[in-house]
């Protein structure tokens, strides 16, 4: 019978990262009309916006590890979020090469052009600015390298999450009742995090105070 190790590495990794694959695999054959996959009347908008829509999965899962390691004990999910961080990157920069190459044909101009103008393309260009430190950052050697840096960088994850939310909140014109289900579920994860810090902090005070207290007679 396997150990935990073991089966994270040869059974629940393989899964993780075949699941994460999928979305991918199904945008490849609807390009080339494999499999009976189709793409809608407008293939490049639904290709852009899966990638979109997977990355900000892929970054609300990973935020997720935290709260679900904690509260289980299951130190072992840790394996599985450098995974599903890389995933996340992996997705945004297709989502703004697809703007770039086949929504806007290379027009490096035009691009440039939204950037400045268009708030939504700005949030989102600046999300995917965010990410290139941290999946470049995201080895073991870079990590014994930073040391403690290298924690507080990788909480920028939060802000390219809150971006990212933004970015699909303004760029729904209408029904944002999507984009708010995001932004309720990013709130529940960001808010989890506070609440602990706070425990933890509370806690550490009270027991400061109380060996401060001199002892009665």
């Amino acid at each position: 019978m396997l150990n935990v190790e073991k089966r994270y590495r040869f059974i629940y990794k393989p899964i993780v990262f075949l699941a994460c694959l999928t979305p991918a695999v199904l945008l490849t054959a609807g390009s080339f009309g494999l499999f009976g996959v189709q793409l809608g009347p407008d293939p490049v908008a639904h290709i852009l916006h899966s990638c979109g829509k997977t990355t900000l999965n892929l970054l609300l899962i990973t935020l997720l590890v935290t709260p679900v390691r904690q509260l289980t004990g299951l130190t072992h999910l840790l394996r599985l979020r450098r995974m599903l961080g890389l995933f996340a990157f992996t997705y945004a920069t297709l989502h703004f090469l697809v703007y770039l190459i086949l929504d806007q044909e290379l027009n490096f101009r035009g691009v440039l052009h939204d950037i400045a103008k268009r708030p939504y393309i700005t949030i989102g260009f600046t999300a995917l600015v965010i990410l290139i430190p941290l999946a470049v950052t995201s080895t073991n050697r870079m990590m014994r390298r930073l040391g403690r840096r290298w924690q507080k960088l990788h909480r920028l994850i939060y802000v390219a999450a809150i971006l990212g939310v933004v970015h699909y909140y303004w760029q729904v014109k209408r029904d944002v009742r999507e984009p708010l289900l995001y932004a309720a579920m990013l709130a529940v994860l960001l808010g989890y995090r506070l609440v602990r810090r706070w425990l933890a902090r509370r806690s550490l005070t009270s027991k400061s105070g109380s060996a401060t207290v001199p002892e009665r007679t």
